[in-house]
Protein backbone atom coordinates (compact mmCIF):
# COMPACT_ATOMS: atom_id res chain seq x y z
CA UNK A 1 0.00 0.00 0.00
CA UNK A 2 1.60 3.28 -1.05
CA UNK A 3 2.34 5.79 1.65
CA UNK A 4 0.64 9.14 1.40
CA UNK A 5 2.98 12.08 0.82
CA UNK A 6 2.62 14.85 3.46
CA UNK A 7 2.93 17.48 0.73
CA UNK A 8 0.15 16.03 -1.40
CA UNK A 9 2.32 14.55 -4.16
CA UNK A 10 1.65 11.12 -5.62
CA UNK A 11 5.02 9.36 -5.37
CA UNK A 12 3.86 5.93 -6.58
CA UNK A 13 5.58 4.06 -9.42
CA UNK A 14 2.36 3.94 -11.46
CA UNK A 15 2.09 7.71 -11.27
CA UNK A 16 5.69 8.12 -12.46
CA UNK A 17 5.03 5.85 -15.46
CA UNK A 18 1.89 7.79 -16.30
CA UNK A 19 3.76 11.12 -16.19
CA UNK A 20 6.62 9.74 -18.30
CA UNK A 21 4.13 8.56 -20.91
CA UNK A 22 2.50 11.99 -20.95
CA UNK A 23 5.89 13.69 -21.41
CA UNK A 24 6.71 11.41 -24.36
CA UNK A 25 3.47 12.39 -26.04
CA UNK A 26 4.21 16.08 -25.51
CA UNK A 27 7.73 15.71 -26.86
CA UNK A 28 6.42 13.97 -29.97
CA UNK A 29 4.96 17.29 -31.12
CA UNK A 30 1.36 16.08 -31.30
CA UNK A 31 -1.34 18.45 -30.13
CA UNK A 32 -4.02 16.21 -28.67
CA UNK A 33 -6.42 19.14 -28.34
CA UNK A 34 -6.20 20.13 -32.01
CA UNK A 35 -9.50 19.98 -33.91
CA UNK A 36 -7.92 20.79 -37.28
CA UNK A 37 -7.99 18.62 -40.37
CA UNK A 38 -4.73 17.72 -42.13
CA UNK A 39 -3.64 20.52 -44.51
CA UNK A 40 -2.52 18.02 -47.13
CA UNK A 41 -4.93 18.30 -50.03
CA UNK A 42 -7.33 15.36 -50.14
CA UNK A 43 -6.50 14.17 -46.57
CA UNK A 44 -9.29 14.21 -43.98
CA UNK A 45 -7.30 12.84 -41.04
CA UNK A 46 -6.86 14.99 -37.88
CA UNK A 47 -4.11 17.58 -38.23
CA UNK A 48 -2.40 17.23 -34.86
CA UNK A 49 1.20 17.92 -35.95
CA UNK A 50 2.30 21.41 -36.83
CA UNK A 51 5.11 22.43 -39.19
CA UNK A 52 6.42 25.95 -39.99
CA UNK A 53 5.24 27.34 -43.31
CA UNK A 54 8.61 28.82 -44.28
CA UNK A 55 11.96 30.00 -42.96
CA UNK A 56 10.63 33.57 -42.89
CA UNK A 57 7.39 32.61 -41.17
CA UNK A 58 8.42 30.29 -38.36
CA UNK A 59 5.43 31.36 -36.24
CA UNK A 60 2.93 30.34 -38.92
CA UNK A 61 2.14 26.64 -39.25
CA UNK A 62 0.65 23.94 -41.42
CA UNK A 63 -1.21 21.20 -39.56
CA UNK A 64 -0.71 17.62 -40.75
CA UNK A 65 -1.51 14.09 -39.78
CA UNK A 66 1.46 11.94 -38.77
CA UNK A 67 1.93 10.54 -42.30
CA UNK A 68 1.99 13.90 -44.04
CA UNK A 69 4.05 15.72 -41.39
CA UNK A 70 6.78 13.13 -41.93
CA UNK A 71 6.54 13.68 -45.68
CA UNK A 72 6.74 17.44 -45.17
CA UNK A 73 9.71 17.18 -42.80
CA UNK A 74 11.70 15.15 -45.31
CA UNK A 75 11.33 17.97 -47.84
CA UNK A 76 11.92 20.78 -45.34
CA UNK A 77 15.27 22.55 -45.59
CA UNK A 78 15.76 25.66 -43.48
CA UNK A 79 18.71 26.71 -45.66
CA UNK A 80 16.92 26.32 -48.96
CA UNK A 81 17.82 29.18 -51.33
CA UNK A 82 20.59 30.38 -48.95
CA UNK A 83 24.04 31.23 -50.27
CA UNK A 84 27.17 29.63 -48.78
CA UNK A 85 28.08 32.95 -47.14
CA UNK A 86 24.65 33.15 -45.46
CA UNK A 87 24.96 29.57 -44.20
CA UNK A 88 28.42 30.24 -42.76
CA UNK A 89 27.17 33.40 -41.08
CA UNK A 90 24.31 31.48 -39.48
CA UNK A 91 26.70 28.78 -38.26
CA UNK A 92 28.91 31.41 -36.65
CA UNK A 93 25.90 32.83 -34.80
CA UNK A 94 24.80 29.35 -33.71
CA UNK A 95 28.24 28.74 -32.18
CA UNK A 96 27.53 31.47 -29.63
CA UNK A 97 23.83 30.63 -29.22
CA UNK A 98 22.76 33.60 -31.35
CA UNK A 99 24.42 35.98 -28.87
CA UNK A 100 27.05 37.90 -30.75
CA UNK A 101 30.12 39.12 -28.92
CA UNK A 102 29.81 42.76 -28.03
CA UNK A 103 32.45 45.17 -29.14
CA UNK A 104 34.83 46.38 -26.45
CA UNK A 105 33.89 49.90 -27.49
CA UNK A 106 30.43 49.51 -26.06
CA UNK A 107 28.80 50.81 -22.87
CA UNK A 108 32.00 50.87 -20.80
CA UNK A 109 33.97 52.48 -23.61
CA UNK A 110 31.39 55.24 -23.94
CA UNK A 111 31.56 55.81 -20.19
CA UNK A 112 35.37 56.21 -20.36
CA UNK A 113 35.01 58.44 -23.42
CA UNK A 114 32.93 60.88 -21.39
CA UNK A 115 35.98 61.29 -19.16
CA UNK A 116 38.21 61.90 -22.17
CA UNK A 117 39.81 58.44 -22.04
CA UNK A 118 39.86 56.33 -25.19
CA UNK A 119 41.54 53.29 -23.61
CA UNK A 120 40.71 52.33 -19.98
CA UNK A 121 44.35 51.27 -19.51
CA UNK A 122 45.33 54.92 -19.85
CA UNK A 123 44.25 55.51 -16.25
CA UNK A 124 47.28 53.47 -15.19
CA UNK A 125 49.66 55.81 -16.97
CA UNK A 126 52.80 54.76 -18.84
CA UNK A 127 53.09 51.53 -16.82
CA UNK A 128 49.69 50.23 -17.96
CA UNK A 129 51.04 47.60 -20.34
CA UNK A 130 54.43 47.07 -18.72
CA UNK A 131 55.39 44.16 -16.51
CA UNK A 132 57.56 45.59 -13.74
CA UNK A 133 59.43 42.30 -13.38
CA UNK A 134 62.82 42.61 -11.71
CA UNK A 135 64.32 45.95 -10.83
CA UNK A 136 66.02 47.49 -13.84
CA UNK A 137 68.96 48.63 -11.77
CA UNK A 138 70.27 45.06 -11.70
CA UNK A 139 70.89 45.35 -7.96
CA UNK A 140 70.15 42.29 -5.90
CA UNK A 141 69.18 42.05 -2.30
CA UNK A 142 72.09 40.93 -0.15
CA UNK A 143 72.32 39.98 3.53
CA UNK A 144 73.11 43.04 5.70
CA UNK A 145 76.71 42.00 6.34
CA UNK A 146 77.46 41.49 2.65
CA UNK A 147 75.71 44.72 1.67
CA UNK A 148 77.85 46.59 4.21
CA UNK A 149 80.99 44.82 2.92
CA UNK A 150 80.25 45.96 -0.65
CA UNK A 151 79.87 49.50 0.62
CA UNK A 152 83.21 49.40 2.50
CA UNK A 153 85.03 47.99 -0.52
CA UNK A 154 83.49 50.68 -2.73
CA UNK A 155 82.34 47.89 -5.04
CA UNK A 156 79.07 46.98 -6.74
CA UNK A 157 76.72 44.08 -5.97
CA UNK A 158 76.79 43.04 -9.64
CA UNK A 159 80.56 42.51 -9.65
CA UNK A 160 82.21 39.09 -9.57
CA UNK A 161 84.52 38.03 -6.73
CA UNK A 162 87.51 38.65 -8.98
CA UNK A 163 86.46 42.26 -9.59
CA UNK A 164 85.74 42.85 -5.89
CA UNK A 165 89.08 41.31 -4.96
CA UNK A 166 90.82 43.86 -7.19
CA UNK A 167 89.02 46.66 -5.34
CA UNK A 168 90.02 45.07 -2.03
CA UNK A 169 93.72 44.91 -3.04
CA UNK A 170 93.65 48.51 -4.20
CA UNK A 171 92.36 49.67 -0.81
CA UNK A 172 94.89 47.54 1.09
CA UNK A 173 97.72 49.15 -0.86
CA UNK A 174 96.46 52.56 0.16
CA UNK A 175 95.79 51.74 3.82
CA UNK A 176 98.60 49.31 4.80
CA UNK A 177 101.21 50.83 7.19
CA UNK A 178 104.13 49.21 5.34
CA UNK A 179 103.21 51.13 2.22
CA UNK A 180 102.58 54.35 4.14
CA UNK A 181 105.93 54.51 5.89
CA UNK A 182 104.67 52.81 9.04
CA UNK A 183 101.73 55.19 9.46
CA UNK A 184 99.08 53.31 11.44
CA UNK A 185 96.47 56.06 11.51
CA UNK A 186 94.39 54.18 8.94
CA UNK A 187 94.80 50.75 10.52
CA UNK A 188 91.21 50.67 11.84
CA UNK A 189 89.87 51.43 8.36
CA UNK A 190 92.13 48.72 6.91
CA UNK A 191 90.69 46.18 9.38
CA UNK A 192 87.22 47.06 8.10
CA UNK A 193 88.39 46.42 4.54
CA UNK A 194 89.84 43.04 5.55
CA UNK A 195 86.60 42.16 7.33
CA UNK A 196 84.62 43.19 4.27
CA UNK A 197 86.63 40.99 1.95
CA UNK A 198 86.16 38.02 4.30
CA UNK A 199 82.39 38.43 4.00
CA UNK A 200 82.56 38.46 0.21
CA UNK A 201 85.14 35.68 -0.16
CA UNK A 202 82.99 33.16 1.73
CA UNK A 203 79.70 34.32 0.21
CA UNK A 204 77.73 32.18 -2.24
CA UNK A 205 76.11 35.26 -3.74
CA UNK A 206 79.20 36.07 -5.80
CA UNK A 207 80.90 33.90 -8.38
Amino acid sequence: MPKSDPFGFDMSVSSAKKNASRKRRIMSGASETSTRTCDKEGCNKPGIYRAPKSRDALDEFFWFCVEHVREYNKQWNFYDDSSEAEINEQRSKDNVWQRETRSIKDHEARAWARLGIEDPHQVLGSNATQNPGKAKSGQRKLPPAEARAIEILEADATWSKTEIRKAYKSLIKILHPDINGGDRSQEEQMQEVVWAWEQISKSRNFK
